[in-house]
């Protein structure tokens, strides 16, 4: 079962490794990893995506808690969240089928970003399934080359808890 776990940790050399050597050392691996500052002034929040039973997930959440770091670890499997993920992607196209392309993309709201003689780069945002739907849509024009952010991600409506922490408390 998926899982996306928010972590938000102090803004310090080496967390981002002592967080990922965690995992690995569990043998778990992450589908995606981000990190960005966050609300709080010298906190960053890591958004990781993984896999794992309830049980085994509960243990991983027990585990980054003793780390000397890591604040705070919310699973937003269990709650509703907003997900995204950013992609480039670049895709071949000469004149004749960049229109053809807009019109690919245009229902994704995606837009391109770069245009090449040979070549466009097309940026687009949403969660993970619509950007593999657009992936899918582009591959017979010939993908040169994918980078995608993996996911980030918040959980909906008021969270009293990171009011809280946001106000002091």
């Amino acid at each position: 079962m998926r899982h996306i776990l928010s972590v938000l940790v102090n803004d310090q050399p080496r967390v981002l490794a002592r967080v990922a050597g965690l995992l690995g050392r569990r043998n778990f691996n992450i589908e995606s990893i981000s990190v960005g500052e966050s609300e709080e002034p010298g906190l960053s929040r890591m958004v990781i995506a993984t896999r794992g039973d309830e049980q085994t997930m509960e243990q991983v959440q027990k585990q980054l808690h003793k780390l000397v770091d890591v604040i705070k670890v919310q699973d937003l499997h269990d709650q509703s969240a907003v997900e995204r993920e950013l992609l480039l992607v670049k895709v071949g196209s000469g004149p004749g089928t960049r229109m053809e392309l807009s019109g690919i993309i245009e229902p994704f709201r995606a837009s391109i970003v770069d245009v090449g003689s040979h070549s466009l780069i097309i940026q687009a945002t949403g969660e993970r399934s619509k950007l593999d739907a657009l992936l899918e849509l582009l591959h017979p024009y010939g993908i040169k080359e994918v980078a995608r952010t993996g996911v980030t991600a918040l959980p909906r409506g008021a969270n009293k808890a990171s009011m809280a922490l946001t106000a002091g408390g």
